[in-house]
């Protein structure tokens, strides 16, 4: 059974890390082994005293700061087994990596109050007794950040009892529940959608007659509203089609997760860092990494000068002393080990992105979805001389930005469809072609998936209604009764 080296492992692990977390990964790294150290460079020092470095300069880092001048460059550490190359790598010198004018600022976060803390507050402008206010904050602390309350009465009556030794009652317990429903944003604390629609809609001033019948269809034809089934209402309350309408307009107004904006408002907000940047310059298409993937590391000067030290009095030391190079060595060689690993990371993300951005250079330059080419990892793994679980690492979790967005790799591939004339398309193109026709369609007479079916078939595509089915699902569209709007 063939082995992998630790190098080897390292390198698939860093392969799986996207761009924000290879900061961190790196973080790790440094906090681990004391031997391998984060600063920032000037490459034009570096390639004016190249020649004096020593072999652990190939991460092309800075080797002293410009305030610490008590080391001589001509005193360096020059042991035959650490000088196996003594030029900067190619990932820190490659000018497409990074420029002069890059700069890594942290985004400032405001941190507001949580959802929970905004409920809290509006707690304590009530007039209620300690023990009301015991109950109630524990029926807050039930409360999702969707605004809904998790628990039913019964199990707050029982969690009541055995964490908090309240005995309590069901009127008890309903009573504050309705006293947080009237707290804002409306319709928070409802126990389920309808409960959590009728209290915004019972909020609204003035109440107009739409108001009104749209409360009548929440009270009392919820399920036939979340089904569309408009005919069947309208003929039960007597409602004209204008009179429908203008009530499900009010109930389409409303918000079904009314502490969502708030609970989000209290969170750090998620940024897609992309590990590429395509550019098109007049139809040419250039790749470049983001600086991220290019991390200022180089070796701790102190380890290699203590290990050179080691080796001067080698024949004089002890076992203790011995001990202590080993250590030093080992250090030494994990931290150039992570530096060649960052490398071959680089080389691997480069090569892998440059064979997609080839094999689909139409889409790259047009950005029309239907010109994507059906595309698996076999294709690229073949055009890089590389395994396909490697690509699979690269394409799970990196993007790339591009002049018409910032994607996921993964979204480039996609299974092949042939047409009527034998020409083998991307299912991307289908899909692209399936959303384009549920977008045009008359939305009071929705398209069925056979009829959809019968469309792509029509347009040359052989497609079977099953298949058409599950496309439609992959693009979340709901069925055609779902899709039902009254015009």
């Amino acid at each position: 059974m063939q082995k992998l080296s630790p190098q080897q492992i390292q390198l698939m692990k860093l392969l799986q890390v996207p761009a924000l977390m290879l900061e961190q990964r790196i973080k790790q790294e440094i906090e681990e082994n004391p031997a391998l150290e984060e600063g920032l460079d000037d490459l034009g020092e570096q390639e004016n005293q190249e020649d004096d470095y020593d072999g652990y300069d190939e991460d092309g880092g800075e080797e002293l700061a410009s305030d610490t001048p008590e080391t001589d460059p001509n005193d360096e550490f020059d042991l035959s087994d650490y000088m196996e190359e003594d030029d900067i790598p190619s990932y820190r010198l490659n000018a497409n990596n990074f420029s002069s004018d890059d700069e890594r600022k942290d985004i400032p976060f405001s941190g507001g109050a949580s959802f929970q803390e905004f409920l809290l507050s509006q707690l304590g402008l009530r007039s209620l007794s300690d023990r009301q206010m015991l109950i109630a904050r524990h029926i807050i602390g039930n409360i999702d950040d969707s605004g809904y309350l998790q628990r039913d009465i019964h199990s707050l009556i029982d969690d009541l009892a055995f964490s908090l030794n309240i005995e309590s009652n069901f009127k008890e317990v309903l009573q504050l529940i309705r006293v947080i429903q009237e707290f804002d944003p409306p319709g928070v604390g409802a126990r389920d959608l309808q409960e959590c629609l009728l209290l915004q809609i019972r909020r609204k001033t003035p109440q107009t007659v739409a108001i009104a019948n749209a409360t009548l269809l929440l009270e009392k034809n919820f399920n036939d509203f979340t089904r569309k089934h408009f005919e069947k209402i309208r003929k039960k309350h007597n409602f004209s089609e204008e009179e429908l309408k203008d009530a499900i307009d009010e109930v389409l107004k409303l918000n079904p997760k009314p502490g969502g904006s708030l609970a989000d408002s209290g969170k750090p907000s998620q940024y897609v860092v992309p590990d590429f940047i395509l550019t098109n310059y007049s139809g040419d298409l250039e790749l470049s990494l983001t600086s991220r993937n290019a991390p200022d590391l180089r070796i701790n000067r102190t380890y290699s000068e203590m290990l050179e030290t080691m080796a001067e009095a080698k024949g004089r030391a002890d076992a203790r002393q011995k001990d202590a190079m080993t250590f030093v060595k080992q250090k030494l060689d994990s931290a150039k080990w992570f530096i060649d690993a960052i490398r071959q990371r680089q080389n691997t993300l480069m090569v892998t992105m440059q064979a997609i951005m080839e094999f689909q250079k139409e889409y790259f330059l047009t950005g029309d979805e239907t010109t994507l080419r059906p595309m698996i990892l076999k294709d690229i793994a073949e055009m890089v001389q590389l395994d396909i679980s490697t690509i699979s690492r690269v394409a799970n979790s990196k993007y790339v930005q591009t002049p018409f967005g910032t994607f996921l790799l993964k979204s480039f591939f996609s299974e092949s469809l042939q047409t009527d004339s034998g020409e083998e398309v991307s299912t991307r193109e289908v899909k692209k072609i399936l959303q384009d026709c549920v977008e045009a369609e008359d939305k009071s007479k929705p398209l069925t998936d056979d009829e959809l079916a019968a469309i792509l078939n029509e347009k040359g595509y052989n497609i079977a209604r099953r298949t058409v089915a599950k496309y439609r699902e992959q693009l979340d569209i709901p069925v055609a009764r779902l899709r039902k709007e009254l015009t």
